[in-house]
């Protein structure tokens, strides 16, 4: 059977289908052969990785406007993946004495059910009060809870995405706990130990001491240059204009990172087709 091929027209098909037959008249003739086809393109640059963030408004006010974006609860993780990242950044806090690692960008409950206290000074499952019976009061996740750092890192591998963790400084104190720092630093170290070879984990912090004991303690985990910040422009709230930072993602891509952070994670994925070729979906 004779199949249809680029650069053959259909009717050459149809001619060669044809029963045979003397000519009535002289044959035409041969149609002039198709032009070959154009050069492949150069192929395009892999693109990045793209790490979502969730932003948090840099101006004044910032603790009243914040309406708790921040891919620290389950859900926010959902919409990020299906956004298009490729991985999460998310945020690490201690409760008291360090009995528990729990995912919550703010140093404080707010933005939480309940009055407003020091994470790392209220309980996990203490009774009225604690952590685990709050929900997040306001924005897009109301009603959310605050998972624990195990939780949080199961859920972010069941959707295939990268996870990176950011130590808050606000930990600091009960890290360097006389009594309890030791305890506290296991509380942060083994869900990823236990987790390192199913899953890919990134962690850092803006301390540096906190930082240097990431360091000694998880030395093949720390982030590094990864997840390069790509947004020009601030956070606030409500969002600026995602293109008002194209002139900066232009000059991170020109730059050719292996990996972004951006809190514009569906508008960047976005700007990023016809510029990149994606990789296969989830973590290389």
């Amino acid at each position: 059977m004779i199949r249809a091929s680029a650069g053959i027209a259909p009717a050459l098909v149809v001619a060669l289908l044809a029963p045979s037959a003397p000519p009535a008249a002289p044959a035409p003739a041969p149609a002039p052969a198709p032009a070959p086809a154009p050069a492949p393109a150069e192929e395009l640059p892999p693109c990045p990785l793209v790490i979502g963030h969730g932003g948090y408004p840099k101006s004044a006010g910032a603790k009243a406007k914040d309406v708790i974006r921040q891919p620290n609860v389950l859900r926010a993780v959902d919409d990020q993946a299906s956004w298009g990242a490729d991985g999460v950044e998310a945020d690490v806090q201690l409760t008291r004495q360090g009995t528990k690692a729990v995912m919550w960008h703010n140093r404080t409950t707010n933005g939480l059910t309940g009055p407003r206290q020091e994470i790392r000074e209220i309980g996990w499952a203490d009774g009225p009060g604690d952590l685990r019976d709050r929900r997040v009061a306001r924005g897009p996740y109301a009603g959310e809870r605050v998972p624990t750092l195990r939780e949080w890192l199961d859920h972010v591998r069941a959707r295939v995405l990268i996870a990176l963790l950011e130590i808050k400084k606000s930990a600091g104190p009960v890290l360097a706990d006389p009594e309890h720092g030791a305890a506290a630093w296991r509380e942060i170290v083994d869900p990823v130990v236990e987790r390192q070879d199913e899953q890919p984990i990134l962690v850092y912090s803006r301390d540096e001491w906190i930082e240097a004991g990431l360091a000694d303690r998880l030395p093949d985990h720390l982030r590094g240059s990864a997840a390069k910040w790509a947004d020009g422009v601030k956070w606030d709230e409500p969002p600026p204009p995602w293109q008002l930072n194209v002139p900066r993602w232009q000059a991170v891509f020109d730059r050719a990172p292996t990996s972004v952070m951006t809190s514009h994670t569906a508008d960047y994925r976005a700007w990023l087709d016809g510029r990149c070729h994606r990789y296969a979906a989830g973590p290389r």
